[in-house]
Order: C-alpha cells, then structure tokens, then sequence
C-alpha cells in the first residue's frame, strides 16, 4: 500500500458509474480503495479488477468460514486484482493462516474490533486476543475503530509494526486526526467523501488535517 495521504476510500456505492467517477476524482489522493460487498454485487466482480488498474484495491469481504472456503474465496480475490483482503479471526488460527498462505505475499487484514457501536458488544472484548492472532498468522495488519481511538491504542500495543487500518471516520463520527494520533497508519472513509458534493475536496480536507499533525 502507499502511504501519502493515509486515507483509504471506502467505496460503498452501488452506482457503478458513480463508483468509477469518485474513483477518477480522488484516486490520486488516496493510498487505497477498499471495496465491499454492495458494489460487487451490483456491478459484478470485475469491478475488482477495473478499480485495481486505478488503485491498490482492499476487498473488505471480511471473511469467516472453514479454512477451504477461506481459500477459495481469497485466492479469486487476489486473481481479480485486489492488492488486500479483510478477514475475520473468530473462526479461529486454522482459517487465518488459510487466508495468509492463499495470499502468497498479498495483503492480510484482520478484523480486530468492528466501528459500530454494536462492535463492543462482541469483538471487543476480544480484540486483543484477535490482535495477537494476526501478528502468530503473519497478516499484514489489523482493523481497529476510528470511532473509539484510545483502542487503537490498545491494539498498537498488540501487533507492534503491523499496519493499523480504522473505519469509522466521518458519517459514523470517527476523527482521523484522533485515529493517527492514536496508531492507526491509515484512516478508512466512506461516506463522508463518496457522499459529499465535491469528494474531491472532501478527501483534501482530511489529508489536510492528518498531515497538520507533526510526527505521526
């Protein structure tokens, strides 16, 4: 992944041709694009790979299953393009370390502790131990809320120089100056640029305000 800007656009549209304009507008602002399940299924998987001639793309496909279904699904991930893939570590170690090795070398991010405020209701409590599983897996990285920074915090602690990658900034309320300060390496935002009037100067206001914080 790059790391200029430090934001990844959470492309969550389902407007295929609305998806590709924001793309065009900010792609040289953000370090990646992370694409979910609503714009796969309404446009089709070769999405993927048309975003992925534009930017690193994240498929936030959060995966939780069996470890040969975790294969599966990954290896055609990464087949179509996609430079990272989002996987959940409560069906255990044997399924993450399908995810790593179907990866061979590509991006791993585990899910430590979801954004929402559901979020502490179950992985929460179990975030740290999710943390430390990433690191024994040899993932890339973590997910950690950007709506609750001093757990990002926490995490740092846990996984040491993997990436920290936090939703929540924006429509959800999350501060990516507080989600910088607190660890995170990049900042994940949806809404509050695919959704804006201008996305362009809606992503040069957040890099503006993660860049005016001085050695993080």
């Amino acid at each position: 992944m790059r790391k200029n800007s430090r934001i990844v656009l959470a492309l969550d549209e389902t407007d295929e041709k609305k998806a590709l304009r924001v793309v065009d507008e900010v792609g040289d602002l953000v370090d990646a694009i992370k694409i979910n399940w609503p714009l796969v299924l309404s446009s089709g998987p070769e999405m993927i790979t048309e975003l992925a001639r534009r930017s690193p793309v994240i498929c936030d496909f959060k995966v939780a299953d069996i470890p040969n279904t975790v294969r599966l699904i990954a290896e055609q991930a990464f087949r179509r393009g996609a430079s990272g893939l989002i996987v959940h570590a409560f069906t255990g170690s044997d399924s993450l370390k399908a995810a790593v090795q179907a990866a061979d070398g590509k991006d791993i991010f585990v899910v430590t502790e979801m954004s929402h405020p559901g979020g502490q209701e179950f992985t929460a409590s179990l975030a740290e131990r999710f943390a430390a599983m990433a690191v024994e897996s040899g993932a890339r990285g973590v997910i950690a809320p950007a709506t609750r920074p001093e757990r990002i915090a926490r995490i740092r602690q846990a996984v040491g120089d993997l990436l920290i990658l936090s939703p929540g900034v924006g429509a959800q309320g999350g501060s990516a100056s507080a989600a910088i300060a607190n660890g995170a390496d990049h900042v994940i935002v949806g809404r509050a640029i695919y959704g804006a009037e201008q996305p362009r100067e809606a992503a040069e206001s957040i890099a503006r305000e993660i860049a005016s914080l001085r050695g993080c």
